[in-house]
């Protein structure tokens, strides 16, 4: 047989096996996510029927919608925390960061007249040099990413104080017409959140950006051996995440139809929670946008049931503050029995 037939051969062989090892990859892939997904929905209906059995008025349609245009902003933060987590990151400034841009969406709107599209423009983008200077930071000086984004928390915090003057900037019906545009009965905010899990889990597990992150997450001395620069994906993603605490900066503010320089404040636990819930991995290389939407769900409906039982704040952070422990207890256990599969697999 001629050389060049038998090179061919072997090409078009081994570009077969990729492909099937690639299409085995993304099937596993959605298999996970949906094993988590049929998990995490039990969940919530155990959660809804305890509550509807415990309180006279919690399943009601007024609840749910109640709930779901509740979540939006946590939802928009989860997206971009799903993603830092899965790099083997975390970001612990986007409760500061959403009270920032808040702070300039209220200024933008009520100081400088500016139009609502370009104040919101302004809001976004000031989420993104938030964390374009997070990832920076991370990737120019090789720290933590703790440790940065603990310290952007507090200088976070600060710059909302200053950019408000220390005061609720009331904005009124200039972003109340956001959260009042809505399609059977769900705010507008809520709608652009699903839209962004969408697109988001397509990019996760659709794309080779997607791909470039969980093999960060997994192992980034290998994607750099691999011939793959790490810094410029890492810089994207602390970007991304800060833009997303941008637009739920904008969710928020046309909720409560002003920008507090206090908001936000938690977020960045009930985010991580969620997104852990979720089944994402805090050692990085796993992850799902979809099912960390899930576990906004489930401590959007377990803190609306807890106030409806009449449960006082203190009780509701402790609950909280449980469920974050137990979904890390329960990702611990899910890695080593994932690692356990693998080196069976080899």
């Amino acid at each position: 047989m001629p050389d060049h037939i038998s090179d061919n051969s072997s090409t078009a062989t081994a570009s077969v096996a990729s492909d099937a090892r690639g299409s085995l990859r993304q099937k596993s892939q959605w298999q996970e996510i949906g094993e988590n997904s049929i998990g995490l929905v039990i969940v919530l209906i155990l959660l809804i029927g305890l509550f509807s059995l415990s309180t006279q008025h919690f399943f009601s349609a007024v609840t749910f919608s109640t709930i779901l245009n509740q979540v939006p902003a946590a939802m928009l933060v989860a997206i971009g925390m799903t993603f830092v987590l899965i790099i083997a990151g975390i970001d612990l400034s986007v409760g500061s960061v959403l009270a920032l841009c808040g702070g300039i969406l209220g200024v933008g709107l009520v100081q400088w007249h500016l139009p609502l599209f370009l104040a919101a423009l302004l809001c976004v983008a000031a989420g993104a040099v938030c964390g374009m200077i997070n990832g920076a930071l991370v990737v120019r000086f090789q720290l933590p990413s703790f440790i940065v984004t603990l310290g952007a928390l507090e200088a976070g915090r600060g710059a909302a104080y200053l950019v408000t003057n220390s005061q609720t900037q009331y904005i009124g019906s200039q972003i109340e017409q956001v959260n009042d545009a809505s399609f059977l009965g769900l705010s507008l905010p809520f709608w652009v959140a699903i839209i962004g899990v969408i697109l988001a889990q397509l990019v996760l597990t659709g794309t080779v950006f997607g791909r470039y992150l969980i093999a960060l997450g997994t192992n980034e001395e290998a994607l750099r051996l691999s011939g793959i620069d790490p810094r410029p994906i890492k810089i994207i993603v602390f970007s991304v995440s800060g833009a997303m605490a941008g637009l739920a900066a904008i969710a928020l503010c046309s909720r409560l139809a002003s920008a507090d320089p206090n908001a936000g404040s938690g977020f960045e636990l009930e985010a991580i929670a969620a997104v852990v819930i979720g089944g994402t991995s805090l050692m990085g290389g796993r992850g799902s946008v979809i099912n960390s939407f899930f576990g906004v769900l489930v401590i959007a409906v377990l803190e609306n049931g807890l106030a409806q039982l009449g449960a006082q704040e203190p009780v509701k952070r402790l609950v909280t503050g449980g469920v974050i422990v137990a979904a890390v207890i329960v990702d611990f256990y899910r890695t080593r029995r994932a690692e356990a599969k693998s080196r069976q697999l080899r």
